[in-house]
């Protein structure tokens, strides 16, 4: 009894070998399974790296309205300010008014002498 539960022992462990010798030499089926992981492997580093880009993408999307906002509110005072300041002192925009009237007149007077 003890030989045959021995052969029997022996048959199922060369079955297995066998198994494994089968699976190691179907290259065709290798590569596939080679394949398929590569690709699931690509495809989930796609889908993370998709997810990275909408997250920056959206945190730079109200970073870029967050600033307009700033800047149309800061113009909006600059120009405010300014003309405030023509106002009130308008003693500047009369000397730069006679400054270009003093270039006009030099100039046609140069032209005048030619």
């Amino acid at each position: 009894m003890a030989l045959r539960a021995e052969i029997k022992q022996t048959r199922s462990d060369l079955g297995e070998t066998v198994q494994a010798l089968a699976a190691r030499a179907d290259v065709k089926a290798r590569a596939r399974e080679q394949v398929t992981q590569t690709k699931q492997r690509l495809l989930d580093q796609a889908a993370s790296a998709t997810g990275r880009l909408r997250e920056v993408a959206g945190h730079a999307s109200a970073n870029v309205k967050d600033a307009a906002g700033q800047t149309a509110a800061v113009s909006g005072d600059v120009a405010h300010d300014a003309a405030v300041r023509v106002r009130s002192n308008q003693l500047p925009v009369v000397l730069i008014a006679a400054g270009l009237a003093a270039v006009v007149g030099v100039i046609l007077i140069v032209r005048g002498r030619r």
